[in-house]
């Protein structure tokens, strides 16, 4: 009998020799393996100091309930894009950490994040186990703070007067502290990772203080509905989904404009992008040059290694394009394995260049065909187009295109992996020039790189 899918994920994980861990350097092995450890001891001793009640357990099933609900309705696109709030898992950690004995903070992230890996995201096993661990020592830790307080202050219950406003305080107080316990963990495990990843400056950008500003005022009302009443979760529910519909509507909007590929501007997108940057350019009479890059031989690689690598080949090859050209150039997927990239105030001299750049370096990139360490690495070339619009010329974008593409077919027909330069033509006139046979004024030998015609 065949297992399903979801047995067959389980299979997966729990086949332990097969764990990405083991291909970890030695100091990052021992961080990621140290931090479910304390946590592992954490809920140990908790367990042995705890008073178990069934009313305490019941109160603990119906966060964990609502928790993986919210957890299960977690859109997948949230696991593309970096730097937002994702899940709200720690939200339903903080009432368990304030309103019951500690052990029940380290506990609640299991099922979570369990759920969370089979349901929403499947991501590599030992990231999941270390977040879970990192967020039960974080609220662990948040729940002894807590208790720290003195019940003047803060206490069991809420109170009224001035006692709720402290006792709100002492929660908000262990929310931010145990949301940044949990934040240095792993900021820990990224900065070995990778040393030159600046973390600390990501925390500053708009989507990621937006998310840290909601989940803190989430985690701190339902900590407080749930104190008053634990009925009133049934309420809290519906709003932390409307509270992740909110944010994950901008993610949606910039994936409305980007190809799920590569990354890169999709067609619709870069079309208009580029009409508004053409009239700028003519209003201000400035230079402006437009290049297409064709993936030499792309089929080949999908017939030897399945689409999946050919995918990975775009994704490096529009990475390429990101870190080749400006912040304020458009560079965006034409659809099959063409790209397009419109180089701002730049001429056709410092077009060649750039083109010519990328050329050489999407030639020398070695593409592993899978994840594996010691995965096999294929490489492709590139052929390029480019056609310019000179300062105080005024072309239209389909002439500018028709051009590029005219050079691109030229450099694909004199063999390849090449770039050549062609004037921008009337769209109309295109064919009659193809026709006669397209003169090439400056080339060089048959090997060369660069050549020019119109």
């Amino acid at each position: 009998m065949q297992a399903t899918p979801l047995a067959a994920r389980l299979r997966r994980s729990l086949a332990v020799r097969d764990w990405a861990w083991w291909a970890l350097p030695p100091v990052m092995r021992c961080y990621v393996a140290a931090v479910p450890l304390g946590a592992a001891v954490t809920i140990g001793v908790g367990a042995a100091c705890t008073d178990w009640r069934v009313l305490d357990l019941a109160k603990f099933l119906l966060l964990m309930c609502c928790g993986m609900i919210s957890v299960a309705s977690t859109p997948r696109i949230m696991y593309r894009i970096s730097g937002v709030t994702r899940d709200f898992t720690a939200i339903w950690v903080l009432p368990t950490a304030i309103l019951l004995p500690p052990v029940y903070a380290a506990l609640m992230p299991i099922p979570l994040l369990l759920t969370l890996q089979l349901f929403v995201h499947h991501g590599v096993v030992h990231r999941t186990v270390f977040t879970a661990a990192s967020l039960s020592l974080s609220y662990a830790a948040a729940s002894l703070l807590f208790r720290v307080f003195p019940p003047s202050f803060a206490g069991a219950s809420v109170g009224s007067g001035l006692h709720a406003f402290t006792w709100v305080v002492a929660v908000t107080a262990c929310e931010i502290i145990g949301d940044r316990i949990q934040h240095f963990l792993v900021a820990g495990a990224v900065k070995l990772t990778n040393p030159s990843l600046r973390v600390w400056q990501m925390q500053w950008k708009k989507e990621a203080l937006q998310g840290v500003f909601v989940a803190i005022d989430l985690a701190v009302l339902i900590t407080l509905a749930f104190a008053l009443t634990p009925a009133l979760i049934i309420l809290a529910l519906p709003t932390v989904l409307l509270a992740r519909r909110f944010l994950v509507h901008p993610v949606l909007v910039a994936q409305s404009r980007v190809d799920f590929k590569t990354g890169l501007l999709n067609v619709s997108t870069w079309a208009r992008e580029a009409e508004a940057e053409l009239s700028r350019a003519d209003r201000t009479r400035t230079s402006l040059t437009l290049a297409i890059l064709d993936i030499d031989h792309l089929e080949q690689v999908n017939d030897t290694y399945g689409h999946l690598v050919g995918d990975r080949v775009l994704r490096y090859v529009g990475d390429a394009l990101k870190s080749g050209s400006r912040t304020y150039d458009k560079a965006g997927r034409f659809g099959g394995e063409e790209f397009v990239l419109l180089l701002v105030q730049a001429d056709e001299e410092e077009a060649c260049a750039v083109a010519e750049r990328l050329r050489l370096h999407i030639g020398k990139l070695r593409v592993p065909i899978s994840d594996r360490p010691e995965a096999p690495c294929v490489q492709v070339t590139v052929s390029l187009g480019v056609s310019a619009m000179r300062s105080g010329e005024k072309r239209e974008l389909a002439d500018l295109l028709a051009a590029a593409d005219s050079a691109l077919y030229h450099a694909k027909q004199t063999g390849r992996n090449r770039v050549c330069v062609s004037a921008p033509v009337q769209a109309g006139q295109l064919l009659d020039e193809i026709a006669d046979q397209i003169e090439v004024v400056q080339g060089g030998p048959a090997g060369a790189s660069l050549r020019r015609w119109r």
